[in-house]
């Protein structure tokens, strides 16, 4: 309340004087939805006015139906008698008080309502009865069918555009044979209703310039004694069943009792029911313009004809036969070449618009597949150059190793070619002079072929012998004088230095074997072994040198061609 001006507090305090100290908010609720007029304030209360539906998106219409040959009613304008209406609802408010006791009373007491003068005058009830809610179209055309005994047209068949929520069975009749024949019935005995579409009003409306089809409203008041005839006689009539199906019009109806076809009638301006309107979209009628702007406004939903009143006799307006007439004389040709050229641009546009998604889902195939495409060429460079680099590191890894194995080779050869040199200078060359007829004499032939002929004493053990046969494999080049005294680790001194050095290494020191030339025999080394213990060796005798493991000295290799020839007899 604090929110008013004086203005509205002025209104309230009136309004509150008229109803006797009515409750505030509902008091400010219907005066702020009639513009704070006391009147018709006052009106609303105590029943006098109608309550204004709420607006919609479609409430005005273009009228047309100039070509019904017949005189268009205009709405009734309020009378004097009208305007004093509210002094003398005032005046009969208290016996309005009354009469709602009494009929309380009498209700509980179930006892018959005296009808009484004053609850009959004019002015104690309102210009149109207030529109209730009782089931909406659903509930009408069930009721409907029930009062006539015929069905919807719609429920017998599969539905052409919004139906009922019904599940009625109509049992296995066509089309076909439920068109009326020639005596104006139909061939399998059942009456019809039109087609009508359960939705709300304004749905319809749009559904008409959605579709591009003319609608047919049908609004009927069971307070009115002409709306039973027009059931029972109009809307189950099969040609005028008939003429709506096959011209797909969209039948919309309902009872002004309820709020969506009360709305309805104030939009269409009924003032007698039965009445029937028909309506579709038509170019847009307004002041003169140029030729150019007319064409391009997009046309309008307009009210084409509208019929009301008596359903009978065949004359009459809501007569089957006068609406069939009306729609196959005068409205279907002339409302009929615009919707289809309306139809026509929407199957254009359709058809347009389905060719743009045709494209538009091509264009968006190929630069798919493009995408595609480039992605997989991408990857696939991406998995080369990957695969690469893995190969260049994994070269680049394996030549490191390469290296490192190279030069621990190098390294170990190195290590045991100075063992060689110590050996030779340690013990072949430190051996004492032999005499002719006590030393063992011993050809050796050398993996290259080469022989060599050399005289051990009798004390000799096989570690002599394989120690001479190693100093076979150092390089002419390296001369013996500039061999090493003593080596790092070295234990002990002469053979037993060697042994000891064998011992700790691994089982293939040597590189080579040694056997017997005929019958081959090998002649393992053994440590601390006479070679006068030897058979194969007694009194002296050949051996053959082989390399294992594919050893071979640099020394071997660079020597010359096969000889017999003693190279060595400055050595015995």
């Amino acid at each position: 309340m604090d929110s008013l001006d004086d203005e509205q507090r002025r209104a309230l305090g009136q309004l509150r004087e008229i109803t006797n100290g009515a409750d505030d908010e509902v008091a400010v609720s219907v005066l702020d939805s009639v513009g704070w007029d006391v009147q018709r304030a006052a009106e609303l209360i105590f029943g006098t006015s109608a309550i204004p539906p709420p607006s919609t998106s479609i409430e005005t219409f273009d009228i047309d139906d100039s070509q019904q040959g017949e005189p268009v009613r205009q709405r009734h304008t309020p009378s004097s008698s009208a305007l004093t209406r509210p002094l003398f609802s005032f005046l009969a408010f208290p016996f309005h008080v009354i009469s709602s006791l009494f009929r309380f009373i009498f209700g509980i007491l179930r006892i018959p309502i005296p009808q009484f003068r004053f609850m009959g005058l004019n002015f104690y009830r309102p210009l149109r009865p207030r529109p209730t809610s009782r089931g909406g179209p659903d509930r009408w055309l069930r009721d409907l069918e029930e009062e006539t005994g015929a069905i919807s047209i719609g429920r017998s068949k599969a539905p052409r555009g919004t139906t009922s929520s019904l599940n009625i069975d109509a049992g296995q009749s066509s089309l076909t044979s439920r068109l009326p024949s020639a005596n104006g019935q139909t061939e399998d005995g059942r009456k019809y209703l039109p087609d009508f579409t359960i939705s709300t009003y304004e749905d319809m409306l749009r559904m008409c310039q959605r579709e591009a089809k003319i609608g047919c409203v049908i609004l009927v008041s069971d307070e009115h004694d002409d709306v039973p005839e027009f059931k029972r006689s109009t809307l189950t009539d099969p040609i005028f069943v008939k003429t709506l199906f096959d011209n797909d019009i969209i039948v919309w109806g309902g009872d002004v009792r309820d709020r969506d076809p009360w709305s309805a009638a104030e939009k269409l301006q009924a003032t007698t029911y039965p009445f029937v309107a028909f309506l579709a979209l038509q170019p847009r009628r307004g002041p003169m313009s140029s030729s150019s702007s007319s064409s391009t406004s997009p046309p309008s939903l307009t009210v084409l004809s509208r019929h009301q009143g008596k359903s009978i006799p065949a004359s009459s307006p809501t007569s089957a036969q006068s609406l069939v007439d009306h729609l196959e004389q005068q409205l279907l040709p002339r409302v009929k070449p615009f919707l289809d050229s309306i139809t026509a641009e929407q199957r254009e546009r359709e058809r347009d618009r389905h060719i743009r998604e045709e494209q538009d889902r091509a264009f968006q195939n190929t630069a798919r597949r493009d995408k595609e495409r480039i992605e997989g060429k991408i990857a696939a460079e991406r998995a080369e150059r990957e695969a690469r680099r893995m190969a260049e590191a994994e070269a680049h890894l394996a030549e490191q190793r390469r290296a490192r194995e190279a030069e621990l080779a190098r390294q170990r050869e190195n290590d045991r070619m100075d063992w060689r040199r110590w050996t030779r200078r340690a013990i072949v060359n430190a051996q004492p002079m032999r005499s002719v007829t006590s030393s063992l004499r011993i050809a050796i032939r050398l993996p290259n072929g080469a022989r060599v002929v050399h005289s051990f004493p009798q004390s000799a053990s096989l570690t002599t012998l394989y120690a001479f046969v190693d100093s076979q494999f150092i390089p002419p080049q390296i001369l013996a004088s500039d061999d090493p005294v003593s080596l790092p680790g070295l234990k002990g001194v002469g053979e037993s230095a060697l042994e000891s050095h064998i011992s700790t290494h691994q089982d293939q020191y040597w590189g080579f074997r040694v056997a017997s030339a005929y019958p081959r025999v090998e002649i393992p080394w053994k440590p601390a072994a006479k070679l006068s213990d030897v058979d194969q060796l007694k009194g002296g005798g050949q051996v053959v040198v082989e390399l294992v493991q594919g050893g071979r000295s640099a020394a071997i290799q660079q020597d010359g061609e096969d000889d017999d020839g003693y190279h060595t007899e400055d050595s015995e």
